[in-house]
C-alpha cells in the first residue's frame, strides 16, 4: 500500500496526475495491476487514502476534550491532537497537496472529503453544543481553519503548525466575540 501511494505521488509529480494509469503506478511499484485496485478503488483514492485514520483521530481527539470545553475548543483539542500523525505524514503530503492544488478534479475531490469531516464533526459536537445548528457551524468553521492552516503550514513549514493552529482559533475566537472587529 504505501508502495503504491508513493509510487504514484512520484508519477503524478512528474508526469502529471491526467496522464498516469494504475497501471504504471502498480508497475513502479513492482505490483500487478490487480494488486493496485485491491487497495485502491481508482488512482485518485491513492491520494486521499488517509482520510479514514485522521478522521478517527480527530473523533478520538474531540472525545478526549475537556467536557466543559465549549465546541470551538472542542475542534481545537482535537486538531492539535493530530498534529504528531500530520507531522508524521508531511514528506508524503506536501508533495500531494502541490498534485491536487495542480488539478481541478482533485480540489474538488478533496472538497467532497472535507465534507465528509465536517459532517463527522457536526455529530460529535451535537452532545456539546446547545443547537445543531451552532455543532454544524462550529464544525464548518473549525474544519475551514483546520484545512486552510494545514495546507498553509505544508507550504511553509515555518511558523509550525502547533503555532498556526493557536493563532486561527485566536482569531476564529476574536471574530466570533467580536464581528464588527
Amino acid at each position: 500500500r504505501l508502495r503504491l501511494q508513493q509510487a504514484a505521488i512520484d508519477l503524478f509529480a512528474s508526469d502529471g496526475f491526467e496522464t498516469v494509469t494504475a497501471a504504471q503506478i502498480a508497475a513502479r511499484a513492482g505490483v500487478t495491476e490487480r494488486t493496485f485496485f485491491r487497495h485502491f478503488p481508482d488512482k485518485r483514492e491513492v491520494l486521499f487514502d488517509g482520510q479514514n485514520v485522521l478522521l478517527a483521530a480527530l473523533e478520538a481527539g474531540l472525545a478526549e476534550a475537556p467536557s466543559s470545553a465549549g465546541e470551538l475548543a472542542a475542534l481545537f483539542h482535537a486538531f492539535r491532537s493530530v498534529v504528531p500523525l500530520l507531522e508524521a505524514n508531511r514528506p508524503f503530503s506536501q508533495p500531494r497537496q502541490r498534485i491536487i492544488a495542480a488539478n481541478p478534479a482533485l480540489k474538488e475531490r478533496e472538497a467532497a472529503k472535507l465534507t465528509v469531516l465536517v459532517d463527522a464533526m457536526t455529530e460529535a459536537l451535537k452532545a456539546r453544543a446547545k443547537t445543531d445548528l451552532r455543532a454544524r457551524l462550529a464544525a464548518t468553521t473549525g474544519i475551514a481553519a483546520f484545512a486552510m492552516v494545514t495546507t498553509a503550514w505544508l507550504e511553509d513549514g515555518e511558523p509550525d503548525l502547533l503555532s498556526r493552529l493557536a493563532e486561527s482559533e485566536e482569531e476564529l475566537r476574536s471574530l466570533w466575540a467580536n464581528p464588527r472587529g
